[in-house]
């Protein structure tokens, strides 16, 4: 059968615009935007993730860790395309070894302790004294060789007088997230964690001072050899914008410098 010319025409009409509609769709499902977060972020970055998806063609796959391990991997050449620490020092050190690009560093957060229980244990911590307790025989925290966090409760224990007293029941976590997990097990009576991450169910909490403890002041910036440079930064800024704000509000976080 020989077809006519308005017909091969169309066919060929029909064909490309199957093609570039197949073939634009898979370019838009293959742009990702890669993320590396401290723990404390676990919560926050979930929600935040999914409204900038909506916003833009990328898709954000999140890897959270400890600070530390996270800015060696960026070092060693880890395929992330932005890095959000939990204590700028990190991220500035990286920028003067040329890891991140300079002039992308940007404070979005000021983090907070809290001294977490299970609620179900009928335990009460109001201070950092209560730990001295006979019935908490393990305290969890995260790492302070390589977490912020950690970092901060060993200075708020050594603040209040406490850390001779107590290291022999201290059990460390890789990470934030993981200080929480031995608290919700029962493997730790009691946590010093971050705010963000301690309102999940079954855990009580209450703020240590932030006075015993330098400010947890967070930052973020791009990593040099990301291949999304523009999206990255457009990340960190929809962090602090006007949708990522309130979602970093709701979990604990304070804006940056603490105001």
């Amino acid at each position: 059968m020989i077809l006519k010319r308005t017909q091969i025409i169309f066919l060929l009409a029909a064909f490309f615009m199957l093609f570039f509609s197949f073939h634009g769709s898979s370019l838009a499902a293959d742009r990702k935007l890669t993320v590396a977060g401290a723990s404390d972020l676990s919560f926050a970055f979930r929600e935040i993730a999914r409204e900038f998806e909506k916003e833009t063609a990328y898709k954000v796959v999140l890897s959270l860790g400890s600070t530390g391990m996270l800015a060696r991997q960026i070092e060693q050449g880890a395929p992330f395309d932005a890095f959000f620490a939990a204590n700028r020092k990190f991220v500035e050190d990286l920028e003067k070894g040329g890891f991140i690009l300079p002039g992308t560093v940007e404070l979005y957060a000021e983090g907070r302790l809290v001294i977490a229980t299970r609620r179900d244990t009928g335990l009460k911590m109001t201070r950092l004294e209560d730990l001295r307790k006979n019935n908490i025989t393990r305290i969890a925290m995260a790492n302070p060789e390589h977490a912020p966090y950690g970092m901060a409760a060993m200075e708020a224990l050594k603040s209040a007088g406490l850390w001779e007293e107590l290291k022999s029941k201290l059990v460390y976590g890789e990470n934030i997230r993981q200080a929480l997990q031995f608290v919700e097990s029962g493997n730790a009576g009691a946590g010093i964690i971050a705010r963000s991450v301690a309102n999940a169910p079954g855990i009580g909490f209450s703020d240590v001072p932030s006075k015993l403890h330098k400010p947890i002041s967070q930052a973020a910036g791009v990593v040099s050899s990301s291949k999304e440079k523009e999206a990255a930064r457009k990340f960190i800024k929809f962090v602090n914008g006007p949708k990522g704000a309130p979602i970093m509000k709701k979990y604990g976080f304070l804006p940056p410098g603490g105001r």
